[in-house]
């Protein structure tokens, strides 16, 4: 079952404050009147004591989670060698612009995503999941994918080998990937192919306005758009920026040496 978080703690934040507001409109100038009358202190409703002991700190971090900041976990190896499954990172939520929560409507329009940016956003068949990946064409973008290897715009993306390196998929089976060094027009990171796996050819497509075409940097194991399509703008979330844990599900240990890792 998929939790729709921000829902529920939207719920809960405005459930809490009303229980306090109606507290303090309606019961709190009663109780001060029986405390004049009895000469003693009537004690809170245990419901209207938790409200204003949850309602601030609800409060705080749906602003931070809906303006600032939202933490997310990498559910598979789609962006290995980036990302690893088990890494919680930080996602910017304004540098792509203000969303109002909830209906996540833009309001204030700050930024858009550059190409090479991870993002992470609602899935387009089911809004109701949240994927990441890498951006790879912008609105207008002409993009050919054939025989593992990129063209944007009538540019074919230069690939450096860096040789065979152990992978482990999201079953947690090891196998042998080629390791290449990609320039995305500019922005450089290390991709993963698997040769066991016959090209997948992209003939070329034009990306559409208000839309991105994303991959996983892990290309032979990353469901993206080559099969479900593009990114519409109104369903991105933000933009992955930092590594703030890591967890090796493997040996139950954590991957001290990931932490803090800026994401590009």
């Amino acid at each position: 079952m998929n939790f729709d978080f921000e829902l529920i703690l939207f719920y809960a934040t405005v459930i809490s404050g009303l229980i306090c507001l109606f507290d303090l409109i309606v019961f709190a100038p009663r109780r001060k009147r029986a405390n004049r009358e009895t000469r003693k202190e009537v004690p809170l409703p245990i419901v209207i004591d938790y409200a204003y002991s949850f309602f601030p700190v609800l409060l705080i971090v749906f602003l931070l989670r809906s303006f600032l900041y939202e933490p997310f976990r990498i559910p598979s190896g789609s962006l290995e060698p980036t990302l690893t499954k088990g890494d919680f990172i930080v996602v910017n939520k304004f540098d792509y612009g203000i969303r109002l929560p909830v209906i996540h409507k833009k309001i204030i329009d700050i930024g858009n995503p550059k190409r090479g940016d991870i993002i992470v956003f609602r899935w387009p068949p089911n809004t109701s999941y949240d994927f990441i990946k890498r951006v790879i064409g912008l609105p207008g973008d002409h993009i050919k994918y054939v025989n593992k290897e990129l063209t944007i715009n009538g540019i074919k993306i230069p690939q450096d080998d860096l040789g065979k390196t152990e992978a482990i998929d999201e079953f947690g089976d090891k196998w042998m990937a080629d390791k290449r060094s990609e320039d995305l027009l500019g922005v450089k990171h290390d991709i993963y192919l698997d040769p066991t796996k016959t090209p997948f050819d992209y003939q070329e497509i034009v990306v559409p306005p208000n839309m991105y075409f994303v991959m996983g940097d892990n290309r032979d194991n990353s469901a993206d758009s080559r099969f479900w399509g593009f990114v519409p703008d109104k369903n991105i979330i933000g933009k992955a920026v930092l590594v703030w844990l890591s967890w090796n599900n493997d040996n139950h240990s954590i991957r001290w040496d990931r932490i803090g890792k800026v994401i590009h």
